[in-house]
């Protein structure tokens, strides 16, 4: 945060550019991977082709458990709370007999003993013997019999026990046989169809949110990958790690046996077009001015992303590629309407896009343009702002939404979380009475760089971005903020506060509306060798 150096002179004068080395208050610790916490969501189906079945209706394994709904994706979450997406794999119901009994509901003898004119609807398939007993005329015994029925009786039951066993085998047998193939009872018993190699070119196959093993198995077979879904289905049911499959892209190679298809799946080198923005990422590389380490930007991470093949012959989008794209046409690239008219008068066309690619976990296909690539990962960010009322929620504060993304990207690079809100607040305070908001976040930005403190030649360039030589807001967002950072900017905490600086290395941080306290708070800060500049 700026206002952290005492002016020369008695009079504290909030306009007064001091001399001595600032900093701002966001503390860059790496390029460390960012985390997301997972919302309270239970894991099921959630997916477009979601399809809900009772246990009953599943085939249980030795615990009990759905065969089916251990092979499919499942729901993954990071540690910051950005749900990736969530499925199910209950893809094939379990018939069972129940859908085979009423084959012989329609059988009935008009005779002694026949049940005939009784409702027989409904009877299960599980006594499929009484069913077949009940279809065959009984012999009738002549009366002087009648006095030992009772003890042949047990003979006649286990007979009849045999004749109803044979009886039901015989019609199986009559009807070519039941096989379980693909998850359903399907007459014939011969394998589904299945490749034996060898493997062809490989291709790019999307795994939806929600999709099961046999939707799956169906867009492998559309992509000559596997020869049927049915062969497929059946070799993830013999493998259990089919259910760490993720929403995304998986580079598969085609004309495959389908138990091969499933091992390529499962393996973390087939995906592809995946990559995790942290908060606070830009679109352009920076560098670290302490130690010169090279932070990846958002263009660099797509890059490396998108590469398909292996070794030498692997191809990538060029980050030049993706910048020139990020320069282009605001329709094609997916600029929402909110944002569109302020994107279109940003004065360099090469960070139009900045901060409209949100942080979090992403998918893109890697075989699309550049331009297409960047227009699905703003429409995807666009729908995850407009999520927190960015459309409305600006009202309350007097921002538009646009100025909204960019006040939390000011948030996100100048505070830790525990205090976005109270950032916020300062912002606003500071717009409020035309204080110059002076944050060395945005006069790293436009040099790339990033340091814990500017310096008195840096802080005097004049800017789009540079809001100690440039009043109000900077002319786009910074960086990518988080949802939390852009919540705070929706809704900052209440307070008078002008003025903050951290004081030390944990990144403690004072508030206060005293210019005074503030000194004396910058005292302490120094006491620390918090403005230590590597310039």
């Amino acid at each position: 945060m700026s206002n952290h150096r005492r002016p020369s002179g008695e009079r504290p004068d909030p306009h007064h550019h001091a001399h001595r080395r600032r900093r701002h208050r966001y503390l860059d610790e790496g390029d460390d991977p960012v985390h997301f916490q997972p919302q309270s969501e239970e894991i099921t189906t959630t997916g477009r082709h979601a399809r809900v079945h009772d246990d009953r209706d599943h085939h249980a394994d030795g615990n009990g458990s759905s065969r089916a709904s251990r092979y499919s994706a499942y729901s993954s979450r990071n540690a910051h709370g950005h749900h990736e997406a969530g499925y199910t794999a209950q893809g094939y119901e379990w018939r069972g007999y129940d859908d085979y009994s009423h084959r012989y509901d329609d059988y009935s003898y008009d005779g002694p003993d026949s049940g005939a004119g009784r409702d027989t609807s409904g009877v299960a398939f599980d006594d499929a013997e009484t069913q077949v007993l009940e279809a065959v005329q009984p012999t009738r015994i002549p009366p002087r019999h009648q006095t030992g029925r009772r003890k042949k009786a047990k003979g006649r039951a286990r007979r009849g026990k045999l004749v109803g066993t044979l009886a039901v085998a015989v019609v199986l047998i009559a009807l070519g046989g039941l096989a379980f193939v693909g998850g359903r009872f399907v007459l014939g018993g011969s394998a589904p169809p299945d490749y034996a190699g060898p493997a062809g070119p490989e291709v790019v196959v999307e795994v939806h949110p929600g999709d099961t093993a046999e939707q799956i198995g169906v867009a492998l077979t559309e992509r000559d990958v596997v020869a049927s879904g049915a062969a497929f289905y059946n070799a993830a049911l013999q493998n259990e790690a089919i259910s760490s499959v993720q929403p995304g892209f998986y580079r598969l190679s085609t004309r495959i046996p389908a138990a091969d298809a499933v091992s390529e799946l499962i393996d973390p080198t087939s995906r592809v077009g995946h990559l995790i923005i942290s908060e606070g990422r830009q679109l352009h590389d920076t560098t670290d001015v302490q130690t010169g380490a090279t932070k990846k930007g958002i263009y660099t991470l797509i890059s490396e992303a998108s590469c398909l093949g292996v070794g030498g012959h692997q191809t990538c989008i060029s980050y030049d590629d993706l910048n020139t794209a990020g320069a282009g046409d605001l329709n094609a690239l997916g600029v929402p309407d909110w944002a569109k008219d302020a994107v279109a008068n940003v004065p360099d066309r090469g960070r139009q896009l900045e901060g409209l690619i949100a942080a979090g976990s992403w998918n893109f296909d890697p075989t699309s343009s550049p331009t297409a690539i960047l227009a699905r990962l703003v429409g995807e960010s666009s729908t995850r702002y407009e999520g927190t009322g960015i459309l409305t929620d600006g009202a309350q504060v007097g921002l538009t939404p646009y100025e909204l993304l960019i006040s939390a990207s000011l948030i996100e690079r100048e505070s830790l979380p525990a205090d976005f809100s109270k950032v916020a607040r300062v912002i606003l305070n500071r717009l409020a009475v035309g204080q110059p908001l002076q944050f060395d976040s945005t006069v790293n930005y436009e040099l790339d760089t990033t340091e814990l403190a500017t310096t008195d030649a840096d802080r005097a360039r004049v800017t789009p971005w540079n809001t100690y030589a440039s009043p109000g807001l900077p002319a786009t967002p910074i960086a990518s903020p988080s949802i939390a950072a852009l919540e705070a900017a929706e809704a900052p905490a209440p307070g008078d506060w002008i003025y903050f600086v951290t004081i030390d290395s944990q990144g403690t941080t004072l508030f206060t509306r005293s210019y005074q306290e503030h000194l004396a708070n910058i005292d302490e800060a120094h006491r620390n060798g918090i403005f230590e500049s590597g310039r």
